[in-house]
């Protein structure tokens, strides 16, 4: 799998799942799911972190968004 497609769905997994750890911890109950997509969301950042060349700065995020979007359109 690409690098890139990796990073860019950890990142959008993470921000997804911000609110239900809101939302969860609101209402009282245990963020289970919310918790299992975190440890996912960060083991994709992580590998493609280590499978891409020199790794990924923040400067490259943006750009890493645009190719994978660009491959699908």
């Amino acid at each position: 799998m690409d690098p890139d497609l990796t990073l860019v769905i950890g990142i959008v997994l993470g921000v997804f799942s911000v609110p239900s750890i809101l939302s969860a911890v609101s209402e009282g109950r245990a963020p289970r799911v919310a918790a299992f997509t975190i440890i996912a969301s960060g083991a994709l950042i992580l590998w493609s972190i280590s499978s891409h060349p020199g790794g990924y700065s923040l400067n490259d995020v943006p750009g890493a968004f645009v190719r994978v979007v660009a491959k699908f359109i």
